[in-house]
């Protein structure tokens, strides 16, 4: 499993996970997308907003392997803002490319991409 040096670990501040420390030993958990509803918490959208930044700042529009990102935080973002970068695509691996969706992301996040052109 590839470790992405210089990913926060966590949302500061809060309980909200980014990166996992090392591989499930159980398996890997596969990545699902999660229905986002309009009610949720507003600590879970600043979650959303977060890891996207992150995201975006450490691998910008270039495909990316899965690695060490966590993978119920990214399932919130999955099949939307973060898309397969490969096919065929394992859900279940470490070591699955996945890349950032500039428009569906920027329509969900303006505030991140406002100026990017």
């Amino acid at each position: 499993m590839l470790k992405h040096r210089g990913f926060p670990g966590r949302l500061a501040g809060t309980d909200f996970q980014f990166i996992v420390r090392r591989a499930n030993p159980k398996g890997v958990t596969p990545l699902s997308r999660r229905e986002r509803f309009r009610d949720r918490r507003p600590a879970d959208r600043r979650a959303d907003a977060a890891f996207m930044q992150a995201l975006w700042e450490h691998f910008g529009d270039q495909p990316f392997e899965r690695g060490n990102l966590d993978a119920g935080r990214l399932s919130w973002l999955f099949e939307r803002e973060v898309i397969p970068a490969e096919d065929p695509f394992d859900p279940a691996s470490y070591d699955a490319l996945l890349v950032i969706d500039l428009d569906a992301a920027r329509a969900s996040f303006p505030d991140i991409f406002g100026g990017v052109a």
